[in-house]
């Protein structure tokens, strides 16, 4: 083994170290406890030593954003893996039912990726950003190019979307677009039009909306056991995508 290799052994070793203190303080104590000089105590190194790994914390947080996202994509998919592919309703199920058990079982991770936008001035690095993409995103896109490429009814008018949002919702499509075709699924731009986008976006934002009030316990009254009301809600939202 040369001395280049044994270095760049050590250094991944240290990567991985550096990474696995910040999540334990993320767990423990919220994001605001990830500091390089809290991972820097607790490793026994200094704050600057951690210089030579990242940049700075913002450079640290968006790769830990990234692996949390790594591991909830990884726990999608394992729900998904027991359901025959031409299952779409059980697959929309499974992976909006498996996003709100991974939320309530990690409040921090679900907080730091979720509900803590990056300070401003601050850009995630390309690598990071790839690898949100291409897990997280990629199994909710995955499912959703599925539907879409088998014909079923959830598609809409372009004429459908407000005037206004045209423009961004054109974009978000594109982005969409591409994502699903690397993802493997054989989608045409005429299955997948700003319409079809402007569905799916507001899918997530209801699903979303509901997950996170309950993880931040922000319901306008007491709720004893949110999972009917969330089922309920998964139940409109099924139906009004037409599944």
């Amino acid at each position: 083994m040369t001395q280049a290799t044994r270095r760049e052994r050590d250094r991944a070793a240290t990567d991985r170290e550096i990474r696995q203190q910040a999540r334990s303080l993320l767990v423990d104590d919220g994001p605001a406890a990830v500091t390089l000089r809290a991972i820097a105590r607790e490793l026994g190194i200094t704050a600057p030593a951690l210089y030579r790994y990242y940049s700075s914390r913002e450079d640290l947080i968006e790769h830990l954003r990234a692996d949390v996202c790594a591991d909830l994509a990884a726990e999608l998919a394992g729900g998904l893996s027991a359901l025959a592919e031409t299952d779409h309703i059980g697959q929309v199920l499974t992976v909006c039912r498996g996003f709100r058990r991974w939320a309530l079982a990690h409040p921090q991770e679900f907080t730091l990726v979720f509900a803590s936008p990056s300070p401003p001035g601050v850009h995630c690095p390309v690598s990071a950003q790839e690898q949100v993409r291409d897990s997280f995103g990629r199994i909710f896109l995955t499912v959703a190019g599925r539907v879409l490429a088998n014909g079923l009814p959830i598609t809409r008018p372009d004429h459908d979307v407000p005037d206004v949002l045209v423009a961004d919702l054109t974009h978000f499509r594109d982005e969409l677009l591409l994502t699903i075709t690397e993802s493997g699924v054989d989608l045409g731009a005429d299955q997948l039009g700003v319409g079809t986008a402007y569905v799916m976006l507001q899918f997530w934002v209801r699903l979303y909306g509901q997950v996170a009030l309950e993880v931040f316990g922000q319901f306008p009254f007491p709720v004893s056991d949110a999972e009917p009301l969330f089922e309920s809600m998964l139940a409109d939202l099924v139906r009004d995508v037409g599944l």
